[in-house]
C-alpha cells in the first residue's frame, strides 16, 4: 500500500510540473505576439512623416516654377510696352520732299514749296541754302533776320520759304540767273530748280538777295 500511495504521488507532481510548462509556453507566445504588433505599430507610424515630406517638397518646386512663370510674363509685357514708347518726328530728307517755285505776290520775290513725299511726318527748321546761278556765275542768298519756327509736314502736307532779290530797273540787261539750288536745313543732299530771275548788274554796293526761314510767309 505504501508503494501505491508513492506512485501516485509520483504521477501527480509530474502532472503539476506538465502544466506548468505549458502555462509558461503560452505566455511566452502571448509576448512575441504584444511585441509584433508593437513592431508593426511603430513602422507605419514612421512611415507617414516621409510622405509628407515629400508632398512638402512637392509644392515647394511648383510653386516656384509658377513664380518664374509668372515673371518671365510680367518681363515680356514690360520690354513690349518699351519697345512702343518711341515717337518723335525726325528732320525732313531731300529725296522725301517735292520742290516747286512761283512768283510771290510782291516784285522781287520768289515763293519755293517743299512738299512731303514720305509715308511719316517730318519736321523743318532753320535758313535753307540758296544759290542762284546763271552764265555769269553764281551768288548765294543771304539770311534775313526772322527768326526760324519749326515746321512739322505731314504726309502730302506742304510748307515754303520766300526768296527776296532787287528788281532791274536800271534799263540795262542786268545779270540773269537761270537755275536755284535748294538745300533744306539739317541737309547735305541740294535740288535743282529752273528759274529766270534777272537783277540789276553792281558792284556789290546794291540790295542783297536774302532768303527767309522755312515756315515764315504765305
Amino acid at each position: 500500500m505504501r508503494v501505491q500511495k508513492l506512485s501516485l504521488l509520483a504521477v501527480a507532481v509530474a502532472a503539476g510540473l506538465s502544466l506548468t510548462a505549458c502555462q509558461s509556453g503560452d505566455d511566452s507566445s502571448a509576448g512575441s505576439d504584444d511585441s509584433s504588433s508593437s513592431a508593426q505599430s511603430s513602422g507605419s507610424q514612421g512611415s507617414g512623416p516621409q510622405s509628407s515630406g515629400s508632398q512638402d517638397s512637392g509644392g515647394s518646386s511648383a510653386s516656384t516654377g509658377n513664380g518664374a512663370g509668372t515673371a518671365g510674363s510680367d518681363a515680356s509685357a514690360g520690354g513690349s510696352s518699351n519697345g512702343g514708347s518711341g515717337t518723335g518726328t525726325g528732320a525732313c530728307q531731300t529725296s522725301h520732299l517735292a520742290f516747286s517755285s512761283s512768283g510771290g505776290m510782291a516784285e522781287g520775290t520768289l515763293i519755293v514749296n517743299l512738299k512731303n513725299t514720305g509715308s511719316a511726318t517730318c519736321t523743318l527748321k532753320g535758313f535753307p541754302g540758296a544759290d542762284l546761278k546763271g552764265k555769269d556765275g553764281t551768288v548765294s542768298a543771304e539770311r534775313s533776320k526772322l527768326a526760324p519756327p519749326s515746321v512739322s509736314v505731314k504726309p502730302g502736307e506742304e510748307t515754303r520759304f520766300t526768296l527776296h532779290y532787287p528788281s532791274n530797273d536800271s534799263g540795262g540787261s542786268g545779270v540773269t540767273f537761270t537755275s536755284l539750288v535748294v538745300t533744306p536745313p539739317d541737309e547735305t543732299h541740294s535740288h535743282t530748280l529752273p528759274v529766270t530771275i534777272n537783277v540789276p548788274a553792281t558792284d556789290g554796293s546794291g540790295p542783297a538777295i536774302t532768303i527767309d526761314p522755312v515756315g515764315t510767309g504765305k
